[in-house]
């Protein structure tokens, strides 16, 4: 087997059993690195502290991770005026609030073949707010539904997203 030593030198190839007696005489793990490759490749490393040191760094790129919620609203195609107004506020709060929303509109009985109520209805209110958010996905016939997904502007999202890590940052400090 082809042997890398504890910080990243090629040893070169050796038989086993000197691998495991020199791993053993640096009190070190011998961990097989690439198994597929002729000859296999093996490396002399703290396998507990490799495994804590990749622990952190999942754990870092998690808490550095953007996490995205899909918001829903359902509305049907012959709205009251004020609904609908009571309505495009839940869609204006959750794009302020930096999440995604998902527009549902749907039809029974006779509506399903009126389609084309449902898709104007969709698209004022994309237009309603447009400042907020653009259409991520056109508007859809899904069986009896109509389906259309909304998302915040990315600049609106980053300024969500660091007053989230503010606020996390300041609770942590007080504690």
């Amino acid at each position: 087997m082809r042997l890398v030593g504890p910080n990243g030198e090629q040893v070169g190839i050796v038989a086993i059993g000197d691998a495991l007696r020199l791993a053993q005489e640096a009190d070190l793990d011998l961990v097989e690195v690439a198994a597929t490759a002729r000859p296999p490749v093996c490396k002399l490393m703290d396998y507990g502290k490799y495994k804590y040191e990749t622990a952190q760094k999942a754990r870092e790129a998690r808490r550095n991770q953007v996490h995205t919620v899909i918001k829903e609203m359902k509305l049907r195609p012959k709205i009251d005026p004020h609904d609908y107004e009571t309505k495009k506020g839940h869609v204006v709060r959750f794009l302020k609030a930096g999440d995604k929303v998902k527009i549902t509109i749907m039809f029974r009985g006779r509506e399903q073949s009126r389609p084309e109520l449902g898709y104007r209805l969709l698209k004022r209110l994309a237009e309603d707010v447009q400042e907020l958010g653009y259409v991520e996905f056109e508007p859809k016939q899904d069986g009896r539904n109509m389906i259309m997904v909304m998302a915040p502007h990315r600049k609106l999202q980053q300024q969500h997203h660091q007053q989230q890590t503010r606020g996390t940052a300041e609770a942590a400090a007080t504690e």
